[in-house]
């Protein structure tokens, strides 16, 4: 494996999360590994699988730390995009697996037919349809299926180990799923009638286009003068991510997958209702490798905390998966925001992060400088 970096917290209370490296140029991906309980007894956690070749990391990982004949307790597929769910075939394939979480898009095709614009689906005739555009998704199921791993539905309320899903609820999924890239057409006017119309698929490829674009024009920026805009758009999946709150007794984290504004105002809500505050937490993931179409100045005062005075000592860390020789992702403007709330950013960028308290100390592993502040960040486009 690649010279990891180790990020050593004080009072360990028993959680170990690695952040593997996943992809390179523009071709991003989440690929993590948990482990709860203590060095002596433990428990194994995948969230996401990031490409084919980071599986292979993974099955590598878990036997090198954990030992081959090491169960995984559970893996969560957080969204059906291929940079997080095509190395979890890998993984399914190579370790014991005893539970997988991943939403089956045919499976609420009779209970969402009406959220479609065509009136003629048949429960079947949608299901099939569903299934032929998520082959990735149908094979998971398939594997999981083979190897006797009992698959479950990471939905709003869930309990995953010491996690608890936030988002999304099943109302949202349904009516998300209609606007997703692949699936049939959407019934337009009954997704606009209960307000969960995301924009037409044109205006999201748009913005997919400008948040992936090479920074053509700079900005200066200071501590006391943001530039992350207030307006933020994703796409369908991508607010159909797992945000998970996992606690850990003295010591919470927050993983957010790809995770649009809607997202994380849902699992905000939820948090709240759950007495969770998710400014408390010690580990925040940074939505969607940093891009800055997924999170907004107020999006984040909630979810990270307020803007602090500079010079501040930081409240947390945040961990953002970014590949090698990007140089797009992450975005300045969304690393000097986490900055300035108190969660410095450290990027994997070609290497893995490890964050973790109460389980063993590696020597190979070496330390990591964050990101810095950035004075000049991408101009919108």
């Amino acid at each position: 494996m690649m010279a990891p970096s180790g990020l050593k917290i004080s009072n360990s209370i028993g959680v170990d999360i690695e952040f593997l490296p996943v992809g390179k140029g523009q071709k991003a991906g989440d690929a993590i590994v948990i482990r709860y309980g203590d060095p002596e007894n433990y428990q194994v956690m995948v969230v996401d699988g990031g490409t084919e070749e980071a599986g292979q990391l993974i099955v590598e990982y878990i036997g090198m730390y954990c030992g081959n004949a090491c169960p995984i307790a559970h893996i969560v597929c957080t969204h059906p995009d291929g940079d997080h769910a095509s190395g979890l075939r890998t993984v399914i394939k190579h370790r014991r697996v005893q539970n997988l979480w991943i939403h089956r898009p045919w499976l609420y095709a009779e209970a969402i037919a009406s959220l479609f614009r065509s009136a003629n689906w048949t429960s079947g005739g949608l299901d099939r349809a569903l299934r032929s555009q998520y082959p990735l998704i149908e094979e998971l199921e398939s594997l999981a299926l083979i190897s006797g791993t009992a698959i479950n539905a990471p939905f709003e309320g869930a309990t995953i180990g010491p996690f608890t899903v936030l988002s999304p609820s099943t109302w949202a999924y349904a009516h998300l799923l209609p606007q997703f890239r692949r699936t049939p057409d959407s019934n337009v006017d009954a997704i606009k009638a209960a307000n969960m119309w995301l924009g037409e698929p044109g205006q999201i490829a748009t913005l997919f286009a400008a948040a992936g674009a090479k920074v053509a024009n700079w900005l200066p920026e200071w501590w006391d003068f943001e530039l992350l805009s207030e307006f933020a758009a994703t796409s369908a999946e991508n607010e159909t991510s797992v945000v998970l709150h996992g606690d850990f007794g003295t010591t919470s984290v927050l993983l957010t997958a790809d995770a649009g504004v809607n997202a994380l105002m849902w699992a905000h809500k939820f948090a709240v209702a759950q007495g969770i505050d998710l400014t408390r937490t010690a580990l925040v993931q940074v939505p969607h490798h940093g891009s800055r179409r997924n999170v907004t100045p107020t999006v984040l005062d909630l979810i990270v905390g307020p803007k602090l005075p500079s010079g501040s000592t930081t409240k947390k860390i945040a961990i953002v998966s970014a590949p090698k020789d990007d140089e797009v992702h992450p975005r300045r403007v969304v690393a000097n925001a986490f900055l300035r709330r108190g969660a410095p950013v450290y990027a994997t960028q070609g290497r893995p992060v490890r964050w973790y308290r109460g389980m063993e100390v590696r020597p190979h592993y070496t330390s990591m400088a964050p990101l810095p502040f950035f004075g000049a960040v991408e101009a919108e486009t």
